[in-house]
């Protein structure tokens, strides 16, 4: 399955990119597997995905925890918690 990803904040700066298409395995069919996977791609993918707890998902542009499946989608993207203030 081609997955259009996207990285935000601390995410983006660790791999070096904003975002990626990528041929997603068929098995990588949640938000958490598709962390695990991601993270054995290069140093800085494994540094960003090191502590997935810091990390929060959006699946086609709609808020998901991070047990949320992926199949089907179009789009993930991955960033830090949202603050405000």
């Amino acid at each position: 399955m081609a997955l259009q990803i996207l990285y935000f904040a601390w995410v983006r700066e660790a791999i070096g990119t904003g975002q990626e298409q990528l041929a997603v395995p068929p098995e990588v069919a949640t938000v958490a597997a598709l962390i695990s996977w991601l993270s054995c791609r290069s140093e800085g993918h494994a540094s960003a995905f090191a502590d997935p707890a810091k990390l929060r998902a959006a699946v086609d542009q709609r808020f998901v925890p991070l047990d949320a499946s992926i199949t089907g989608a179009r789009e993930v993207a991955l960033f830090p918690p949202v603050t405000g203030g």
